[in-house]
């Protein structure tokens, strides 16, 4: 290499710090038998200008914020030749940065680089909420856990967050996620590493508080209402959480979020605003999650999977004039599989547009065989529910009408109900399906009206048949004036907009009679009968056809 070339590639001691300058970075040495920390670069930036170019380890340690000291005080201490540094702290005035360094000479010396956390492999933030992204929650965790002392790491997993995607578009539901991180950052200083992990999942990890828990106060802090574009939001979260010990010993930041995650999936098969604590026991039921998955995927195959009916009466008559059509899943060595195990597993899947496929064309063909038989029912019919999402997949009208001309049913008899979430994402299109679904012969419910973010303009253009009323309110109308008053609404509303009323929730006679009272048309429930096996729902028709009417329970259970 000639001289000129060699000249032209040489760093000097000037054009170093004018580099480390402009990376917002600098090189520091710590010297313990001078106690002597030396710094070279871009010292403000970093919160750091106060020391340079040297300090000592005690004023090192006072500039880094109270709750990051330990630390501090960790980087600081003596270790074996080739052992490596990697910390995340935060000095006053400035924001987190990563110093990376390696101790030299038998342990005499550590040496390294210091950088705003910023600019090493990305901010390791999550951009929606400002809060740390997954990396950084693990590399911060890593860190935290390395300080001897008893910690609690929380996940909090906001619940049907699909739900509020459908009903409010994305862009609402990222101001409903970026409030929620808000809050959880509020609620905890940076000592806790607040961060979301994942698309509806946020942590935290703090030192085990001496009183309180901080899994409730996690609930505290995102389960408070607010109002995002004109809708009232009631977040709820299902949360998971484990204690662990920092030091020497400290298990790996990833395996503890591994293992909160798992309590999560415990908390959140409770329900909505469950909370589960980690154990031993969540990592047997983890493969028998596995194995149900390829059970269930042997199910679709083996025709495991039926559809149960469940009664609607009319509340006029007392007779029995349909059936809902629910899945069932018959494991042939579990037995009966109740649907809260193996629906939300089957969403995860991909497999609810087979599932619904499926109910609808098992539903149509029993009720086919109903009418066959028993003349009698009328214009018995089945209601079969569209999942999310189903009323937009390919091939759904040709199916819908494939399905009646087979199965040769009266236009009408077959029902399919839809979630005001699958309407509200796009109206428009909604209301185009809708029509096509119509004209093919079926009928159409709006299920669970109520209890979503709708407005009631789209009712008058959308061809709808039938509303149903959501089980809350049916079950507390004896007890609550508000739920009374919106089921009379609800009722009104349908016979303003000449459509029929299903009020779901019926678990005794005096339910029935304040519904009848009300002028509701139907009546599903308990109080009647629960979803019933084929032959037994035949039974349960027949007895309605022998006496006129459908056996009703007095009281609940």
């Amino acid at each position: 290499m000639n001289a000129t070339r060699s000249r032209t590639l040489a760093w000097d001691a000037t054009t170093a710090i004018e580099a480390l300058a402009a990376a917002d970075s600098a090189l520091w040495i710590w010297t313990p038998a001078l106690d002597e920390m030396r710094f070279t670069g871009s010292t403000r930036p970093l919160g750091l200008g106060p020391l340079a170019p040297e300090c000592s380890a005690a004023a090192f340690v006072a500039v880094t914020l109270p709750q990051d000291r330990s630390l501090a005080e960790g980087l600081l201490t003596p270790r074996e030749e080739g052992t490596e540094i990697a910390v995340r702290l935060r000095m006053r005035g400035s924001e987190t940065c990563l110093w990376r360094g390696v101790w030299l000479e038998d342990g005499l010396r550590a040496a390294g680089l210091v950088a705003l956390e910023t600019k090493f492999a990305g901010a390791q933030k999550d951009q929606l909420t400002g809060l740390l992204d997954r990396r950084g929650f693990l590399a911060r965790a890593a860190d935290v856990l390395a300080v001897p002392g008893d910690y609690e790491l929380v996940v909090a997993d906001v619940d049907r967050l699909r739900r509020l995607n459908e009903a409010l578009g994305h862009e609402r539901t990222d101001l409903v996620l970026s409030a929620l991180g808000s809050r959880l950052a509020a609620a905890f200083s940076d000592q806790a590493s607040p961060a979301r992990i994942g698309e509806d999942e946020f942590a935290i990890l703090l030192p085990r508080p001496a009183t309180g828990n901080a899994a409730e106060r996690v609930r505290e802090a995102l389960e408070q209402p607010l109002r995002v574009a004109g809708f009232d939001i009631y977040p709820t979260v299902s949360i998971g959480f484990v204690s662990c010990e920092g030091g020497a010993d400290a298990a790996d930041a990833a395996e503890l979020l591994r293992r909160v995650e798992l309590a999560v999936g415990q908390a959140k098969g409770a329900g909505r605003s469950g909370a589960a604590a980690y154990g031993r026991a969540l990592e047997s039921d983890s493969l028998s999650r596995l194995a149900l998955e390829a059970d269930l995927r042997n199910a679709f195959v083996r025709g495991e999977i039926e559809p149960f009916f469940q009664p609607i009466v009319n509340l006029n008559t007392g007779a029995v004039a349909g059936f809902e059509a629910l899945a069932r899943w018959r494991h042939p060595k579990r037995g009966l599989v109740p649907p809260d195990e193996f629906l939300g597993l089957t969403e995860e899947m991909g497999l609810m547009n087979d599932l619904g496929l499926m109910m609808m064309t098992q539903s149509a063909r029993q009720l086919s065989d109903w009418l066959r038989r028993h003349p009698r029912a009328g214009k018995l019919f089945c209601s079969v529910n569209l999942s999310v999402g189903e009323i937009e997949r390919p091939n759904l009208i040709e199916d819908v009408a494939r399905v009646i001309r087979e199965t040769g049913l009266p236009r009408g008899a077959l029902k399919l109900e839809v979630t005001e979430g699958d309407i509200m994402r796009d109206t428009e299109k909604a209301a185009v399906i809708l029509q096509k679904l119509k004209d093919v012969g079926a009928s159409l419910a709006l299920d669970d009206f109520g209890t979503g973010f709708s407005s009631l303009s789209y009712l008058a253009r959308l061809p709808f048949d039938t509303l149903k009323i959501d089980r809350y309110f049916v079950l507390t109308m004896d007890k609550d004036e508000g739920s009374a008053k919106i089921v009379k609404s609800v009722v009104n509303l349908g016979r303003d907009l000449n459509l029929e009323v299903v009020a779901e929730g019926v678990e005794n006679a005096s339910l029935a009679k304040l519904l009848l009272d009300a002028s509701c048309h139907y009546g599903q429930g308990f109080g009647y009968a629960p979803a019933l096996p084929a032959q037994e729902a035949e039974v349960y028709l027949n007895e309605s056809l022998s006496d006129g009417t459908a056996p009703l329970k007095q009281r609940s259970a």
